[in-house]
């Protein structure tokens, strides 16, 4: 049996690193033939070393050296820069492209690898998000496989299996409810980075992480969601769910519920996407009804956390103000990170950026773009006047 040969883009990544773990646990399945990151060359180098792909990318060309050096006696090939990331998915080396890339930069791989027919297994929501509509249409062109690896829409997904036929009412979309959970406005403007870094349940990067504390992560996955599974914005529901047991549920027009559940672990959806439609063996721990007596369901704050009420506002508007949202909030993440402005202002950026930046309903990868660097511009507009308060 041939091994499916895998292309890792943000192998240096919290689902970068767990995608190595499950591909090393099943080297009769799979093979790693392409890895990518941005910045950090070191773990890149270990990883090559581990792996031995055919093709390393690094992003950042400033590495490119240092990362060549240390490859180029095991004959890896090396390139650097975004464009090649672009290009290394159209090579007829891989089958299956990986994208855990963060934010926007997983959007033009996303398309190279849609358009030259490769399976995709999607980290990325970000690239749904802004480019949703473009993503499923070059998909269908190009009859390409979008497999999710979310834990909430891998969730869904398996719950529809042999669902095809049947009306979907209802997608719910559980979320633990972040660090901050239960607080209010006045308590969440003195919270710190390393506070909201503290999640409950999950262990993940740091802009998922502060996404998962201001609540976006759940707007974001609405957004993918309305994509990924064709369904109105009326029909999807956001749930807090602390325990982060049940990664989401799927109700049908004759009122029946079917939902996922699992421990808190990235390794099950990763292994599905990539072994679909068979499931893989897994060692991991495996969740007891007995330590968990209580399963516990709340409804989400969106007055207190405004950023999911954002993100319902812009899916419902459409266009291009999903991709202003996204824009906004990458910036002011990674401000708020750098303590260059406080939690609340992220809300505030956002809400005012979708507020200034033009809206276009119709999209395009250039008018995406276009968008995505005007509202990055405003955004930094908005953080130097905070910081010169």
């Amino acid at each position: 049996m041939q091994t499916e040969k895998i292309a890792l883009l943000g192998s240096t990544g919290s689902i970068g690193i767990q995608a190595l773990k499950v591909i090393a646990a099943h080297p009769d399945r799979f093979s790693v033939v392409v890895l990518t990151a941005n910045n950090n060359a070191d773990l890149l180098i270990n990883q090559a070393k581990q792996f031995i792909p055919d093709t390393v990318v690094i992003g950042n060309k400033t590495h490119y050296k240092k990362v060549f050096d240390a490859l180029n006696p095991l004959d890896i090939k090396v390139y650097a820069g975004e464009e090649s990331i672009e290009q290394v998915v159209e090579l007829p080396l891989c089958d299956t492209v990986l994208v855990a890339l963060v934010g926007f930069s997983g959007v033009k791989p996303t398309l190279s690898a849609l358009r030259n027919g490769k399976k995709i297994a999607l980290a990325n929501k970000e690239s749904m998000v802004v480019a949703g509509e473009i993503i499923t249409r070059e998909a269908a062109i190009h009859r390409s496989i979008i497999l999710p690896i979310d834990s909430e829409h891998s969730a869904i997904f398996q719950c529809l299996g042999g669902e095809y036929k049947n009306e979907i009412e209802k997608l719910i979309i559980t979320g633990s409810g972040g660090p901050f959970r239960g607080m209010t406005s006045k308590m969440l403007k003195k919270v710190t980075p390393a506070q909201a870094l503290q999640h409950p349940t999950w262990n993940m990067g740091q802009k998922i992480t502060i996404d998962s504390a201001t609540l976006m992560n759940k707007g974001l996955e609405a957004i993918e969601a309305k994509w990924f599974f064709g369904v109105e914005p009326s029909k999807i529901e956001i749930l807090i769910h602390p325990q982060s047991i049940i990664h989401s549920l799927v109700q049908f027009r004759d009122g029946s519920i079917k939902a996922q559940l699992g421990l808190p672990n990235m390794k099950l959806p990763i292994a599905y996407a990539l072994s679909y439609p068979e499931r893989l063996y897994a060692d991991d721990k495996r969740f007891d009804f007995n330590n968990y007596p209580q399963l516990t369901f709340e409804q989400p704050d969106i007055k207190t956390f405004r950023c999911l009420r954002l993100a319902f506002e812009a899916m419902k508007k459409g266009g291009n103000m999903p991709c202003i949202l996204n824009a906004a909030n990458e910036e002011s993440v990674y401000a708020f990170l750098k303590e260059e402005i406080a939690f609340i202002h992220i809300a505030e950026i956002i809400e005012k950026s979708m507020e200034k930046i033009n809206f276009e309903t119709k999209i395009t990868v250039e008018n995406i773009i276009e968008t995505d660097r005007q509202t990055r511009l405003y955004s930094n507009e908005l953080i130097t006047k905070i910081k010169k308060k």
